[in-house]
């Protein structure tokens, strides 16, 4: 009877004793992304849940924007549609950028190795006896990738539009001298949350559904000019695609971390003009 093995150990693979070859330290780098990323799930999973200290005039946390539920005064600049909704605004909005990740094409290659083993390095066998790749149930749920990335787009949009907000006067309690706040803001936060939309949009459009959206399905660049430039820049963006994603990855957490601890009193704003 044939073998139906399409693992590592199948027939048709070489016939080699040790797990690998390679005598370099192969495991960092699977080893780092598994602590980086467990550190963050676990983080953003509580702020998600607290449902609380996630503004500071004129700051609200990327993690909770836009505010749609029973949010604080304030936080809520597009309504509160969701305003019945009886656990935390953030988990209304976050499967739209959290999806977008988690299906990303650069972030399935890091956890796939770091948490799955699938395989963990090049040149490294993974434990698991068969290989089916995306095409079963749950993976195959991966081809939803282009259509979060419509959704990211429109995050990204209201991330900067919070950026702009971001310059909006100071409340009262923190004016200096007779009272009067300025017309214009900015502060340590305005400048932490437009490096973050900066990143975020880095990442997003290096994104690969993004390079398929501007210059797929075209038989012929020359017919289509302004796609095939914009097709290249997207190009030269998807390089660097993974820093991207390590770096916006970062940068929204700061951001929130930075917000959290401005709405609990732990620090003050500082401020620029």
């Amino acid at each position: 009877m044939a073998s139906t093995d399409r693992g590592v150990t199948s027939p048709t693979r070489a016939r080699i004793e040790p797990r690998t070859l390679r005598q370099d330290r192969w495991w960092l780098a699977p080893l780092t992304t598994f602590v980086v990323f467990s550190a963050f799930v676990v983080y953003a999973t509580v702020r998600a849940f607290m449902g609380r200290d996630y503004y500071a005039s004129p700051y609200l946390s990327p993690f909770y924007s836009p505010c749609l539920g029973d949010c604080v005064e304030g936080a809520s600049d597009f309504g509160q549609p969701f305003a019945w909704w009886p656990l935390s605004a953030a988990l209304i909005i976050l499967i739209f950028p959290l999806g977008f990740r988690m299906t990303c094409y650069y972030y399935r290659k890091a956890y796939y190795r770091a948490f799955w083993l699938s395989p963990p390095a090049c040149g490294v066998a993974e434990p698991h006896q068969a290989y089916s790749g995306e095409t079963r149930l749950p993976l195959i749920l991966q081809n939803v990738h282009r259509y979060f990335w419509y959704a990211a787009v429109l995050v990204g949009a209201v991330l900067t539009f919070d950026v702009i907000l971001a310059f909006r006067p100071m409340p009262a309690e923190y004016a200096v001298g007779d009272g009067e706040t300025s017309g214009i803001h900015m502060g340590l936060g305005t400048l932490l949350m437009a490096v973050n939309v900066v990143f975020i949009w880095l990442y997003t459009l290096s994104c690969h559904s993004c390079r398929h959206v501007v210059g797929g399905r075209l038989r012929h660049f020359s017919q289509h000019p302004i796609r095939y430039r914009l097709w290249t820049w997207v190009s030269r963006l998807n390089t660097s695609h993974g820093r991207w994603a390590w770096y916006s990855l970062f940068s929204v957490a700061i951001v929130d971390l930075y917000i959290y601890l401005l709405a609990t009193g732990t620090i003050q704003d500082v401020r620029f003009f």
